[in-house]
């Protein structure tokens, strides 16, 4: 059996990029394709930086379905966990790009997508308690059969290796956070380290004040909880230690995908067994760097990458 280093489940999608930057899609002339979901931008943005990894998800049995498979392997992401939903297209997301901070999403998902078709007695368990690191998102747990089948995969794991929860909380996925609130509540006792932002927070654990945040999922079991605060930073807490990564300034293009270039780099970290403030620093560097850039999965950096732009930003803070 091949033992992942990261081992991710949950979102693909075909992501349709503007190419024009500052106007509504209704005016839009011409797109980009790329590769999208979030736990599948975390697969990509991990083997960027040299770590095994691999995606249990879906697509459907089309021809956006091909590009998605493709483009998981030709990313160097194990590709043996995904598998084709025959009565289901391949989902596909549009986003509009207005800089520094509006970037609308617009998912095409309905009635359901073929990630959501994950089966727990389809999945290969021995995988999922053997990978060093497990990443699934909250968007998984929003609708029958994934929610069961990812409470399956985590139950099996049992805490083991480091287990994480991405908050990934997206109201269009949800009937009310009420929803959310209750089976994130199954999930998380099963999480080593919780991901998300504070409104993301607020929905898991009733908190959006970052500390608070992070003590109500110490309570829940979590032994790293990182909540990202914007222009704030972002908070880490573990044990008896706590610290704050500044952001880094940068000229942004593209807001989408930061957070996957950032849950890449924090599973390199972790790997690595850092510091936490060095932890965090490069996770959030890598996430800088990626919004920078047009695309999501075509743009996660690789180490070196994320390296240079932490000097740079150290240089100009000095």
């Amino acid at each position: 059996m091949t033992t992942f280093e990261v081992l991710t489940m949950g979102r693909c999608s075909v992501d349709v990029y503007p190419h024009q930057v500052g106007v509504g899609l209704e005016d839009v002339e011409s797109f980009g394709k790329y590769l999208g979901g979030s736990p599948t931008n975390v697969a990509v943005a991990a083997a960027r930086h040299g770590r095994h990894s691999a995606v249990i998800t879906r697509t459907g049995d089309d021809p956006f379905g091909r590009f998605v498979r493709r483009a998981i392997a030709d990313f160097g992401v194990d590709p043996r966990f995904v598998t084709r939903v025959t009565d289901l297209p391949t989902p596909v997301a549009f986003c509009e790009i207005f800089p520094p901070d509006d970037f609308p999403l617009y998912f095409y998902r309905r009635p359901s997508a073929p990630d959501l078709q994950i089966r727990g007695d389809e999945l290969d368990l021995d995988a999922v308690r053997e990978a060093d690191i497990f990443w699934v998102t909250v968007t998984g747990l929003s609708q029958e059969p994934s929610a069961e089948a990812t409470l399956t995969a985590l139950r099996a794991r049992g805490r083991r290796g480091i287990t994480v929860v991405d908050l990934d909380y997206r109201p269009m996925f949800w009937d009310s956070p009420e929803q959310a609130t209750e089976i994130i509540a199954e999930a998380l006792p099963y999480a080593t380290v919780a991901v998300g932002n504070r409104e993301e927070c607020r929905v898991a654990v009733g908190e959006g004040d970052a500390s608070a945040a992070a003590a109500a999922l110490h309570d829940r079991g979590v032994e790293l909880a990182v909540v990202k605060q914007g222009p704030d930073g972002v908070l880490g807490s573990r044990a008896d230690e706590q610290t704050v990564s500044k952001p880094i300034r940068v000229d942004v293009v593209n807001g989408l995908g930061a957070g996957d270039a950032f849950g890449g780099a924090l599973c390199h970290g972790l790997l690595a067994d850092w510091p936490l403030q060095r932890l965090l620093d490069f996770a959030n560097a890598a996430g800088a760097y990626v919004a920078t850039q047009l695309a999501c999965a075509d743009a996660m950096p690789d180490t070196s990458t994320v390296e240079r732009l932490l000097a740079e930003h150290a240089q100009r803070a000095s």
